[in-house]
């Protein structure tokens, strides 16, 4: 249903109230261009297009190119939210009409159009790890510094049904994990609202218009800030040396209403920010960075003021206009250089076209009929796309025709282009090289494995490690402090000398701002965390990115972390009664083979994909670490360990080299001999790891023979093989009960438990969905030297951490005596709080260029 509409807004509907439904909803006849709110003739009272109840004249809007009437603010507001946010199918999906809000109720009202679930697609997904909750991607506006990021958490998650909330200080963005059964997402949202935050859906398109208003807003404040700066600190110059030379009264009192003219928008514009965040945080019964700053211009403000009027006293219109000019400039570059480090990792789905070239449902390969473009969200499973040459894949899918090279290098890290032939994978983002493929598609937008890439980018981005927290309630009691010390301050020197006083106190309440305290660790990781993303790792826990640092030992899985886990058949033996007269030849054992993988997601199984099998498998099981078995025309069948398949036979592996086994019944039939190849960057990691002086272990469920050839060919010391998961997860636990820390590198569901037993662990880029939720990190470019490099990594993001804080606590022990002394001026305490937040952010980029 297409809304259109001109640009006049309903004069009946105060801005307040609008504002109060929802921030953003004030601009959006502006800035939106299919809704217009016009005034309507009190004549006729049809039913409110909202809540079917009797309109009231004044409340109307174009929508499909009709005037349709409201009866209140409440329900208009709820209009302005939905087509404000994108929404304009709401009133296409509705079943019923919406519930006219009570007054006290327009805020929630005004964000019921996220309940729908068609309206949820775009930015809400079920918890992997939580299948019961769901996770809502969104971007919080508002957001000051880390004291709110800690006030908005502390706050939404005390709310029956939200299970976690985390939100990226730097970025703004942030996940809400909720259980749907407990609470709908339109109270969250209004709940953020009635704190003073903004909430918006976490979508690229909403992220890059949010970010543009915010800089705009930033700019347009810095703006005033730096010409009333400028224009007040021309007439204090003109002033002082009146005061010096001698000046008559009645223009000494024209310069001071000069200044305050001057000063006055730069405190209720430019400033608004500081009030808007101390306000609420002491609504909430919380101090926050903004409180000291808000408390000190208030302060210099009403005291100039006063002796203004007066015409007697001193007055710091210059000082208020410049330390707000230096706060806004500090605080913008700040986010700035934030926001340029986090694109570097996130909005990875922009990189997804919007459309794409679709076959008809009729399609066969040598089919002439050109295809249909379409958007990308009409894509549906098994579909078939054409990608052209130079174009980027829309979604994830398989090789229907053609050969060519994919660039992959902004998702695994990897530089060298990837040859695509039929049956290759492609993933979503990813660009065609050389020539056309026919792709047939197997996930689209969320579900691709670039969306899962992003969201575990905004898992780490958004966790707060306990350093983080630490320092954030340790900020809320330095503000604390910082406000007694100033009273302290004012109280000695209003007894000593009473002029200074007020200018002193300033000082003290500007320059202890503890911003660069809780700075110090987050910018750290989130530059880290963006460098070695450019190098293949993708860092699911920014906790963990200190950890690697500290370990002791590492452990490999063999198959598919050591070796490529690209398995093929080698070589088949069947038994003497699986010949003839047991009416079994090898395609028929390879084809139940096949048929038993098919429930496996294990490396193994993929050397099987490439067989056709007649056969219907029924109570099909994948054993974990055993093999598979199943149901096939009324016999059991077993394939893999032989101690699995047949319990108590005497039969042994025929040689070296990795077999399965597979029996009918209990009855062994036929052996089946796969053969994997060693990585190519599994001899140089693990030589690099024992030059470093750590113990290098090798845990694999395989047999002996090929665990020991494997061991021998790389250097390693310790091997253990057939090893359970049972077996793995002691091995890591009694490591660690004799002090060491433990690394774990693995691929596979048998690898799930030690995975998340160890200190740190990490996950190659091909493994199953349940090892990549439970590692710390993700090794996309499946290259082992770059796990090497995280080692000198997060060790010198540990010096910066400490440096950062070392920084910012020598900063505060140094600047607060000196400005109680009265050694600074309250422009220079601007100036030095904005500077110390900008080192500490500086420093940690450092980390970005590693």
């Amino acid at each position: 249903m297409p809304i259109t509409a001109s640009k006049k807004v309903l004069n009946n509907v105060s801005a307040s109230s609008v504002i109060s439904a929802q921030p953003s909803i004030a601009q959006g006849s502006q800035r939106h261009p299919s809704v217009t709110f016009t005034e309507r003739s009190s004549a006729s009272t049809p039913p409110c297009f909202h809540c079917a109840l009797p309109s009231v004249a004044g409340f109307s809007a174009l929508i499909d190119g009709q005037e349709q009437p409201f009866c209140c603010a409440g329900c208009q507001a709820i209009a302005m939210a939905i087509v404000d946010g994108g929404l304009q199918n709401y009133y296409q999906y509705r079943e019923q009409q919406g519930v006219k809000p009570e007054a006290t109720q327009v805020q929630r009202a005004a964000f019921e159009a996220y309940d729908l679930l068609e309206v949820q697609e775009d930015f809400v997904v079920t918890d992997l790890q939580q299948p019961a909750l769901l996770q809502a991607a969104i971007t919080v506006e508002g957001i000051t510094c880390t004291a709110c990021v800690w006030l908005i958490e502390q706050h939404i998650k005390k709310l029956t049904g939200v299970a976690s909330v985390s939100v990226n200080s730097g970025s703004h963005q942030g996940v809400i994990r909720f259980d749907p059964k407990h609470i709908k997402l339109s109270k969250i949202f209004a709940e953020f609202a009635r704190i003073g935050f903004q909430l918006n859906p976490n979508t690229a398109r909403n992220y890059q218009n949010d970010w543009q208003q915010r800089q705009r807003k930033a700019i347009l404040r810095l703006g005033v800030a730096g010409l009333g700066m400028m224009q007040a600190g021309m007439v204090a110059i003109a002033l002082h040396a009146g005061t010096i030379q001698g000046i008559e009264a009645h223009l000494q009192s024209l310069l001071r209403w000069a200044s305050l003219i001057m000063a006055t928008p730069v405190l209720l514009y430019s400033g608004y920010p500081f009030f808007i965040a101390a306000w609420r945080a002491l609504k909430m019964r919380h101090l926050i960075m903004d409180v000291p700053v808000a408390l000190a211009l208030i302060l210099a403000y009403v005291a100039s003021a006063i002796a203004t009027v007066n015409q007697t006293g001193d007055v710091y219109f210059d000082s208020i206009a410049m330390f707000t000019f230096f706060l806004l400039l500090g605080r913008f570059l700040e986010q700035r250089v934030r926001f340029n480090n986090f694109l570097r990792t996130g909005n990875l789905q922009q990189l997804v076209p919007l459309t794409a070239l679709k076959k008809d449902s009729g399609y066969a390969q040598n089919d002439t009929c050109e295809p249909q473009r379409v958007p990308v969200k009409s894509l549906k499973e098994g579909d078939h796309i054409w990608i052209g040459s130079g174009e980027t894949f829309p979604c994830d899918g398989r090789v229907e025709q053609g050969h060519s090279s994919a660039d992959e290098a902004l998702l695994t890290g990897e530089a060298e282009p990837q040859h695509k032939v039929v049956g290759s994978y492609v993933v979503a983002g990813s660009q065609n090289i050389e020539s056309g493929l026919w792709v047939s598609v197997e996930a689209i937008g969320r579900q691709t494995r670039l969306a899962h890439i992003e969201r575990l980018v905004d898992q780490a981005a958004a966790e707060r490690p306990k350093q983080v927290a630490i320092a954030d309630y340790i900020a809320g009691y330095f503000v604390a402090a910082v406000l007694i010390v100033s009273i302290c301050v004012a109280g000695f020197w209003f007894t000593q000398e009473p002029a200074k006083a007020l200018w002193i106190t300033l000082s003290v309440l500007v320059v202890t701002c503890p911003c660069a305290l809780s700075l110090a660790t987050p910018t750290a990781l989130t530059s880290a965390l963006s460098a070695v993303r450019k190098k293949g790792v993708l860092m699911t826990s920014g906790v963990a990115m200190e950890q690697f640092g500290h370990i002791t030992d590492v452990i490999f899985d063999k198959t598919g972390t050591l070796t490529c886990g690209q398995l093929h058949i080698a070589e088949v033996k069947l038994l003497d009664d699986a010949g003839p007269s047991g009416a079994l030849m090898q395609a028929d054992v390879l084809a139940i083979a096949a048929a038993l993988q098919q429930v496996s997601s294990h490396p193994i199984a993929k050397a099987f994909r490439h067989i056709a099998t007649p056969y219907t498998v029924i109570c099909a099981k994948n054993i974990t670490a055993q093999g598979v078995q199943g149901v096939i025309d009324g016999n059991t069948y077993r394939l893999g360990r032989l101690s699995f398949v047949c319990e108590h036979t005497t039969q042994t592996y025929p040689g070296p080299g990795q077999w399965l086994a597979l029996a009918k019944n209990t009855q062994l039939i036929a052996w089946i001999c796969l053969k994997d190849q060693v990585r190519d960057t599994s001899a140089s990691a693990v030589q690099q790891l024992l030059n470093r002086g750590l113990q290098v272990h090798l845990l694999s469920g395989d047999r002996a023979p090929n665990v020991t050839q494997l061991q021998h060919s790389l250097g390693i010391k310790i091997a253990l093989s057939e090893q359970t998961p049972a077996n793995k997860l002691a091995y890591v636990q009694s490591l660690q009960a004799a002090g060491r820390k433990v690394f774990m590198v693995g691929d596979g569901i048998n690898d799930v438990p030690v995975l998340a037993a160890a200190d740190v662990s990490c996950a190659m880029g091909e493994a199953s969905e349940l090892a990549r939720l439970q590692a710390d990190s993700i090794l996309l470019n499946n290259d082992l030297n770059q796990l090497v490099s995280l080692i000198p990594h997060s060790q010198r993001v540990t010096r910066i951490i400490k440096q950062n804080l070392a920084w910012a606590l020598g900063y505060n022990l140094v600047a607060l005596p000196l400005a109680a002394a009265g050694f600074v001026p309250p422009w220079m305490a601007a100036i030095g709080m904005s500077a110390s937040s900008l080192i500490v952010v500086l420093n940690a980029l450092r980390l970005a260029r590693d």
